[in-house]
């Protein structure tokens, strides 16, 4: 049997997760204090996590829908490029793409354009402040799985990564389709979100299974909506063990 400790960084939120302003003179609902500071804590542990050198890269997923991955993606984004650190933000979750809503920015160029050489990075990144860049998904492509497993995504990062110094990816959840798992091995590691009384043990396990069996370094996971007066329950809530054996059968079990 192996433990895994899942390091979990609480993100304390209201029904609906807020994004931080990312924009200059932004008019915008005012972000909880408590928010603003778990993703200053959060760009704070990836930056012991992630590698000293060079551009940076990681993902953004979570188990099931629903769990607040892509708003994460965003506000991380944002922290980061408030250390006056250049980073791009990649919309890669080719099948409900969420991105562009949440900025209010177009969404008529984007990853599928640029990998299949419909046009070039530049006609289609957005720039939302000097630090901060977009690349949205643009048009949904019928085949999401093999346009993110073609060569054309590491040869785009290996021009990306001369331009910025974090490149964050919101991608499918890992549970439901193979995008995630296929997108996860090109990047230095992978952030989990779960969401406080949403995502079960078995789910988040499962996703870590998962990402071992593929040699996909999972940096730890963030719980959003945690419940700033039941943290104990949180934290505990994730704290699990699992078993875990390689081979083509379901062999994995669970604590409930």
């Amino acid at each position: 049997m192996e433990e895994n400790n899942v390091n979990v960084t609480p993100v304390e939120t209201s029904s609906e997760d807020p994004v931080i302003k990312s924009r200059p003179n932004e008019k915008t609902k005012k972000t909880p204090f408590s928010v603003v500071e778990a993703y200053k804590t959060i760009r704070t542990n990836l930056t012991f996590l992630l590698p000293k050198k060079g551009c940076k890269t990681f993902m953004i997923t979570s188990s099931l829908p629903g769990e607040g991955k892509s708003t994460t993606a965003i506000n991380t984004a944002i922290a980061f490029s408030q250390l006056g650190k250049k980073v791009l933000l990649i919309d890669a979750d080719m099948r409900k793409p969420t991105i562009h809503k949440k900025l209010k920015t177009l969404n008529t160029k984007g990853l599928f354009s640029v990998l299949i050489e419909m046009c070039t990075f530049e006609e289609s990144v957005q720039h939302i402040n000097p630090n901060f860049d977009v690349l949205t998904v643009g048009t949904i492509p019928p085949n999401p799985a093999e346009i993110l497993a073609s060569e054309a995504l590491p040869a785009l990062l290996d021009e990306l990564k001369e331009q910025y110094e974090y490149i964050i990816f919101d991608s499918t959840p890992i549970n439901v389709v193979s995008d995630a798992l296929t997108l996860a091995s090109k990047v230095d590691g992978v952030v989990i979100v779960v969401r406080d009384r949403v995502t079960s043990r078995r789910e988040l396990a499962y996703a870590i299974e998962t990402c071992n069996f593929a040699n996909v370094k999972v940096l730890g996971a963030i719980l959003n909506g945690a419940n700033k007066t039941n943290d104990k329950y949180s934290y505990r809530k994730y704290s699990y063990r699992y078993q875990y054996q390689y081979g083509y059968g379901n062999n994995n079990t669970a604590n409930k």
